[in-house]
């Protein structure tokens, strides 16, 4: 349980940073007040992105167009393990 616990906080840690870093402190904490008040349904939001039911090929393509057109940004990013 302990395990579970300690990786849940660093992957909030990390979702945290990660919205600060993009949006600012400020914006970050609007975006989060406005998913709790919204009632925000992940699944249902999904249905509505251009890559809903888009073969998997597609996507990795996009992903890989899009890694490649941001690549300093994702140099400078760190992964938590």
């Amino acid at each position: 349980m302990v395990d579970i616990d300690i990786r849940t906080s660093a992957i909030m840690s990390a979702g945290m940073k990660a919205l600060r870093d993009s949006l600012g402190t400020v914006e970050a904490e609007i975006f989060i007040v406005t998913l709790k008040t919204k009632g925000f349904d992940y699944t249902e939001w999904r249905k509505t992105q251009p890559w809903y039911n888009a073969p998997i090929e597609q996507i990795l393509d996009d992903a890989e167009i899009y890694v490649k057109m941001n690549l300093p940004q994702f140099e400078k990013a760190t992964l938590v393990e």
